[in-house]
């Protein structure tokens, strides 16, 4: 990582001089002024944004990644988070990095560029050891829906594998004994974490998951009706339909009354984070509800509290469960 010290050197200024320019302070002409910019521009120099918050008393702005600004889910999360740096004065940036590593650095890279002194990532694909080094950039940086080691304090995150635990034994109290799980086919640890959670529940109660009762598709509207599909295709049999969110679920849900079945008299189906058409489909679908809005009020505070070099809130909650929010697309089975 290039220093001050660093600058100082190629520029044969001194480091106070650097620091000058960094923070735009006076006693500097424009000829070394402009020197020092283009040595830091050749040496790929990133300021550390919240010190130079510090230093410039300007805190101004927030910086949102999330995977998929269409997707509700995502929509959500950033509009709780532009509503509270909203009551606070605070500018939001948010951008996409569509779950790809290079676009999402990218995307990193131009929001400490703008000179964003805090950021709230909802990244699956980069590194722990690059976003380490993003952190040290910009110590207003907070991960949402992510544990990093050596990150704890700045991430908040789901337990994904117990709100999974929580869907399949609510099944199984209501006399479900037959499951099928259709999962995002996704390369990240929310699907995995997911399956595991339902697996290691039935596991328990001595029911089996096998590799059939498991269809893989993207994880919207149009995959739930692919996968629930190819599971039909197999001859699969299942009462139960857990699914890794609800756009498949009510994909599956309107797939299987294409197709003249019942939900639930025929299947039941449950989804996971309770987005806004959770409650708008027919019939109303029983979900798992993901407490996004405390999440990122959450994320959001600490970001603003750490590029500010304020001390965190203690009281703030880092580690949520999900809860059941039970609704018209679950049936007893007798």
């Amino acid at each position: 990582m290039v220093t001050i010290k660093d600058i100082a050197k190629a520029a044969n200024v001194s480091q106070a001089t650097v620091s000058r320019v960094i923070n735009n302070g006076p006693k500097v002409g424009p000829a070394k002024r402009a020197h020092v910019q283009r040595i830091m521009d050749e040496l790929g120099y990133r300021p550390n944004l919240a010190a130079r918050a510090f230093v410039t008393n300007k805190f101004t702005s927030l910086g949102v990644l999330v995977p998929e600004i269409l997707d509700p889910f995502m929509a959500t999360f950033a509009h709780h988070i532009e509503k509270l740096c909203q009551s606070m004065g605070l500018q939001t940036f948010i951008t996409s990095g569509h779950n790809d590593v290079t676009k999402e650095k990218l995307a990193i890279e131009h929001l400490l560029d703008h000179r964003v002194s805090a950021m709230v990532l909802h990244s699956k694909v980069i590194s722990d050891e690059d976003l380490l080094k993003y952190s040290e950039l910009c110590p207003g940086l907070v991960l949402i829906n992510r544990l990093v080691p050596g990150l704890e304090e700045r991430c908040v995150w789901l337990d994904n594998r117990m709100g999974s635990e929580l869907v399949v034994e609510y099944l199984f109290s209501m006399g479900h004994r037959e499951f099928a799980y259709i999962n995002s086919d996704f390369e990240i640890d929310d699907p995995q974490l997911r399956l595991e959670g339902v697996k290691s529940c039935l596991t328990r109660h001595n029911v089996k998951l096998p590799n059939s009762a498991i269809a893989y598709a993207p994880p919207f509207h149009e995959g739930g009706a692919q996968a629930v599909e190819s599971l039909m295709a197999r001859g699969t049999k299942f009462t139960a339909l857990v699914t890794y969110n609800d756009a498949m679920a009510v994909g599956a849900m309107n797939f299987m009354l294409d197709q003249g079945m019942h939900i639930p008299r025929d299947v039941s189906v449950v989804g996971f984070d309770d987005v806004v058409y959770a409650r708008d489909a027919r019939p109303q679908l029983t979900t798992m509800r993901y407490p996004i809005s405390m999440m990122a009020q959450a994320a959001a505070s600490i970001a603003i509290q750490s590029a500010q070099q304020q001390t965190i809130d203690p009281t703030i909650q880092r580690k949520y469960t999900p809860s059941l929010i039970r609704r018209q697309s679950v049936i007893e089975r007798m």
